[in-house]
């Protein structure tokens, strides 16, 4: 291969990278702005938190259904990468399980309003949910095992199982600002401890 034509797939590949790097940042500033505003909120917004022109955005998302669909997918796959990333770097199977269920919550906090926004096209939403439920469940799944392999949590929970309960949880904290379904949540994982064994319950020497 010549030099000339490894300089420009070098080019070429740098180029996609910056692509999606960008698209990425702006998936993130629309997310963000989703969160506070709603999925409704004005495009220079979401321009403006991404530090990028309103033409940047339409360029890549011609319609605001392309940019929901876009920011779903992307939050459901940072969320399904972090699951397997936090089971390597938390000391413990179920610190990992909780730390993943937080941002669970923030992804189910951020995608309220997506099923009102796409009603027309049924089709287009259950291929989204199909998405979700392939991606998350068997990441879920696996911290739930970790942890039941590990002796942290009860083994009788299934991955689809928590995450229904935890949606649950959540719903209607888009229409009341005073709602924090994170502290419900918090005890619903809690309750998935494995109740400690009467000599776990003190320390050496302690009654």
């Amino acid at each position: 291969m010549s030099d000339s034509r490894q300089g420009t797939e070098k080019a070429a590949g740098s180029q996609r990278k910056d692509v999606r790097r960008n698209k990425q940042i702006l998936l993130d500033a629309a997310g963000a702005v989703f969160v506070t505003s709603g999925v409704d909120a004005p495009v220079r917004d979401i321009a403006a938190r991404a530090g990028v022109g309103i033409g940047t955005i339409y360029r890549h998302f011609p319609t605001r259904a392309d940019l929901i669909v876009a920011v779903f997918r992307h939050q459901v796959e940072t969320c399904a990468a972090a699951g397997p990333a936090l089971l390597a770097s938390c000391p413990t199977a179920y610190e990992a399980l909780e730390q993943w269920i937080d941002l669970f919550v923030d992804f189910l906090v951020t995608k309220h309003g997506l099923a009102a926004a796409l009603q027309h096209d049924n089709a287009g939403f259950e291929t989204l949910h199909a998405y979700f439920i392939d991606h998350l469940v068997p990441v879920c799944t696996q911290l739930l095992d970790s942890a039941a392999a590990a002796g942290e949590i009860r083994s009788d929970i299934g991955g689809l199982q928590l995450m229904r309960g935890v949606g649950n949880l959540c719903v209607g904290a888009e229409n009341d600002p005073s709602y924090d379904p994170r502290t419900l949540v918090a005890l619903l994982v809690a309750g998935l401890r494995r109740p400690r064994r009467p000599e776990q319950a003190s320390g050496p020497g302690e009654p």
